[in-house]
């Protein structure tokens, strides 16, 4: 029996949609108000999810306190209140666009839990806008 537990988290973060091969106009009708040259923020909600099976001895897939301690090293320390195009590596040359920013998060968080868990990320870039993924 496997069971999921999610762990949620949050950060905050500017970024600048843009393409470098695109001339200014077709990045200002692609990415509109997301392309303006001195960036935007926003409030990143993070849900992490691991699917396991049940320790029988501890009753947890994955100690939740050890989970908010990977998250916090390896994500929020490195993203929060960053200008994810200048300050986080990983984006210097890939577009920091929702979808990227979760796989970026997948591939971090994938090197710090035990490969025997599913990993999935839920990234809320606004109430409404948000992306799943899970290594697929």
């Amino acid at each position: 029996m496997k069971v999921t537990v999610c762990r949620e988290a949050h950060f905050n973060a500017a970024h600048r949609l843009h393409n470098p091969v695109w001339d200014s106009q077709k990045n200002k009708e692609v990415f509109d108000k997301c392309n303006y040259p001195n960036y935007h923020g926003h409030n990143y909600n993070l849900i992490v999810k691991v699917k396991g099976e049940t320790d029988p001895e501890t009753g947890y897939v994955i100690d939740m306190k050890v989970l908010k301690e990977i998250i916090e090293e390896h994500i929020i320390q490195r993203f929060d209140h960053r200008n994810l195009n200048l300050d986080v590596a990983e984006f210097r040359d890939l577009n920091p666009t929702a979808e990227n920013i979760a796989v970026v998060i997948w591939n971090i968080l994938r090197r710090q839990i035990d490969t025997k868990f599913d990993l999935g990320i839920i990234l809320y870039e606004t109430e409404r806008n948000f992306v799943e993924y899970n290594g697929e």
